[in-house]
């Protein structure tokens, strides 16, 4: 139904708004190979976060006991990706569908909120260092694109400053929540929270053991980066962006997909506005970004859809042994 909505919404806006008829051209005679290898790509990045969470969510393999299936995690995480197309506000709306299935399943709420929220700060690390790198590439000319200091060193600067101060306040935070009296005790749960998460993410990126969980965090902002790329490729757009930009307003404008807004709007008027600010043709932005959200709808919603149906039996008869196997 959202897709059908968004579908719609956004072929009359292209028809009723002249400067943009050009941009519905170019949807109308994409290249269907392209569009094809771009659903492909979309498969494999959302297998990147499969993977992900599997790794962070459900390391021990509990959700498979019980008779419950050998697929179970990948099956409520696909779920879970589902989710957040169908709910406003992206991987956040997502986020609320996968606990509310590991809830059902017997996982304890503390559990969930901890793992989930690892999760998150994972893919959120990958995005900030990905910022950095391809900014300071961009800002010194290894690769191509807009060398502007506003739109490379500044986005890259305030990824390094918010990565630093997410360490100085985990390095921090214990002895500080320890020191803090017993009216601030919520304050000081939601710190020492904060911190463990921090720690959590810090000890993926670091450890070798977590390579499981960086991958699939790496494939996931990656393989999903191709898709937007491929999108200016299968609408014929020349000259297309080079991928450092398609990197950057991919990560910067996809902070509009936490707006709670329908049919994925906040996302697509944050990229198409960060790729105008790159140079990037209003019309092939504009064309490109609604592609590139279609496939990131359709995809995930199929996969989760079909993941749904196979978890209802399992749901409606979900056993409560699983948090009692996970502290």
């Amino acid at each position: 139904m959202r897709l059908a909505a968004y579908l719609l919404i956004a072929y009359l806006v292209l028809k009723l708004i002249p400067a943009l008829e050009e941009a519905l051209s170019s949807l109308e005679h994409a290249s269907l190979p392209w569009v094809v290898g771009a659903l492909l790509l979309e498969t494999v990045s959302e297998m990147g976060f499969v993977l992900s969470w599997g790794a962070i969510v459900d390391p021990q393999n509990l959700l498979t006991a019980d008779g419950r299936g050998r697929r179970m995690d990948t099956r409520v995480a696909w779920a879970q990706l589902g989710g957040g197309t169908l709910i406003p506000g992206g991987s956040y709306g997502g986020l609320g569908v996968g606990a509310w299935i590991l809830h059902r399943l017997g996982m304890p709420s503390k559990l969930i909120a901890e793992r989930e929220f690892n999760l998150s700060f994972l893919n959120t690390a990958v995005d900030g260092l990905a910022l950095i790198v391809f900014g300071l590439a961009l800002a010194s000319g290894l690769l191509p694109g807009s060398p502007d200091p506003l739109l490379t060193l500044l986005p890259a600067a305030v990824a390094a400053a918010a990565i630093t101060a997410a360490l100085l306040i985990s390095h921090r935070a214990t002895s500080g929540a320890e020191r803090k009296p017993v009216k601030h005790a919520r304050i000081a749960v939601a710190i020492g929270t904060l911190a463990q998460a921090v720690e959590d993410t810090r000890r993926l990126l670091l450890h070798r053991e977590s390579y499981t969980a960086v991958l699939g965090a790496l494939v996931y902002l990656l393989f999903d980066v191709l898709v937007l790329w491929s999108a200016f490729i299968a609408i014929h757009a020349h000259p297309a962006p080079g991928f450092a930009v398609v990197v950057m307003a991919y990560i910067i404008g996809a902070l509009g997909g936490s707006l709670p807004l329908p049919g994925g709007l906040g996302t697509i008027g944050g990229m198409v506005g960060v790729l105008i600010l790159y140079g990037v043709n209003h019309d092939a932005a504009v064309a490109a970004v609604l592609l590139y959200q279609a496939i990131g709808l359709v995809v995930p919603l199929v996969g989760g859809g079909i993941a749904y149906a196979v978890l209802r039996r399992q749901l409606r008869q979900a056993p409560s042994g699983v948090g009692e196997r996970s502290g």
